[in-house]
């Protein structure tokens, strides 16, 4: 059978369900949603009754804005373990943070060491550096089901190695990396250690004081429970990398070159203030319920989908198998079936909402062998249910009857 569905799929499909179908989010390692109610209260709070820019004037609405920004980098150096909050620096995204921190840290001829599954905001940002600048980036093969094994880490390290970059988990098969066994190979070595936790913070417990992390990247949108817009950077005491950008911190505007003292160094520009309210509802959120539990639900709730996808004839499910081991992320594919296909008929039929293609993610999908065709990703958030999850298996063998002629 061609890989291509049937182009009646569709039609045939529509004719038998009715038309007032749920809608069932499943996409939250792009985005989380919906939100705790208190994250859209302080946005609407800040917009209405603040709507001043933070660090920019001495009058009341202005110290508001300061208070909020204030809350927001607590709340988050709470969370991680990080002793100094000014070491929190905020940016729009994760992938902003990763590009503050890689060339910040990185010049013409160091060499990089990462992962296989990384996500294209480090590829990406490597593969420049090392055209323009002749950076030099080893990446460590990882494991068909997406693992990478520590020793294989140290085993890349060269005399000029400056930077370890290392997702925490994949965001195409949700596999949990070795952090802490990787922090102490760099801590040992004296290198730096660079973290994404875009699929990770908020839900898995990160202590940056344990794990041995020198960077850490964040965005507030996922796991964070945050609005977009929303990121971050933790750096250590005695890194510096050079600021991405220059301009306004509120502070110091004699000078001619950006202030030293954090954050405004990294912070050039008006703040998203009411963003950060959001952000810092979002967190406050996940400090208040615990990330254990937090992280007990989601496993929980990846149980239960692996369980419901393993019924499906035809199913390959790829990465770990393993709530322990991964994220509540999985990518899989049905034999015979486009991808689009079966996210096109989810959503337009059964109203479940996926992802589907690489993800961003290129080097990942080569590591697991879906280079050529991707993945459909179901990711699965806080307020998701056991019967999403049912759902969502009688969808997908709803789909396969219609493909294998059962009605």
């Amino acid at each position: 059978m061609s890989r291509r569905a049937p182009c009646g799929l569709v039609r045939g499909l529509f004719a038998e369900v009715s038309e007032k179908v749920p809608q069932i989010y499943l996409d939250n390692a792009a985005t989380s949603f919906p939100k705790p109610e208190a994250v859209y209260q302080a946005i609407e709070h800040c917009l209405r009754r603040v709507g001043a820019s933070a660090g920019r004037g001495g009058y009341r609405l202005a110290l508001k804005a300061d208070e909020i920004v204030y809350r927001a980098r607590s709340a988050l150096a709470r969370l991680f373990n990080v002793k100094d909050a000014s070491r929190i620096v905020f940016t729009a995204n994760a992938t902003e943070s990763l590009n503050l921190a890689i060339k910040g840290l990185v010049g013409p001829g160091d060499h990089v060491v990462t992962s296989s599954m990384e996500h294209n905001a480090v590829w990406r940002c490597l593969k420049t550096l090392e055209r323009d600048q002749g950076v030099e980036p080893t990446i460590v093969p990882c494991a068909a089901d997406g693992t990478l094994a520590p020793e294989a880490v140290e085993g890349a390290l060269r005399p000029n190695t400056r930077l370890i970059v290392l997702t925490h988990a994949s965001n195409v098969t949700g596999t949990i990396m070795p952090v802490a066994e990787v922090g102490e190979i760099a801590r040992r070595h004296g290198i730096p250690f660079l973290v994404d936790a875009a699929q990770t913070a908020g839900v898995l417990p990160i202590d940056v004081e344990r794990d041995r992390i020198d960077l850490l990247a964040f965005t507030g949108h996922k796991g964070l429970l945050g609005p977009f817009g929303t990121g971050g950077l933790y750096i250590r005491e005695g890194f510096e990398p050079r600021p991405l950008k220059e301009g306004g911190t509120g502070s110091e505007s004699r000078l001619p070159y950006q202030p030293q003292t954090l954050p405004e160094r990294y912070e050039a520009g008006t703040l998203n203030v009411c963003g950060l309210a959001g952000l810092a509802a979002g967190v406050e959120f996940i400090l208040n319920e615990g990330v254990e539990k937090i992280r007990a639900k989601e496993k929980s709730l990846t149980r239960h989908a692996l369980e419901a996808l393993a019924d499906v004839e035809g199913a390959e499910i790829y990465g770990p198998k393993d709530a322990e081991r991964q994220v509540g992320l999985i990518s899989f594919n049905l034999a015979g079936v486009d991808g689009v296909e079966v996210a096109y008929v989810l959503d337009e039929v059964y109203g479940i909402m996926v992802r589907v293609g690489l993800h961003c993610a290129p080097l990942a999908h080569q590591t697991i062998g879906t280079l050529d065709r991707g993945t459909v990703r179901v990711s699965l958030g806080y307020f998701n249910t056991f019967a999403d999850l049912d759902y969502l298996g009688e969808a997908l063998q709803s789909i396969n009857r219609q493909i294998r002629g059962g009605g």
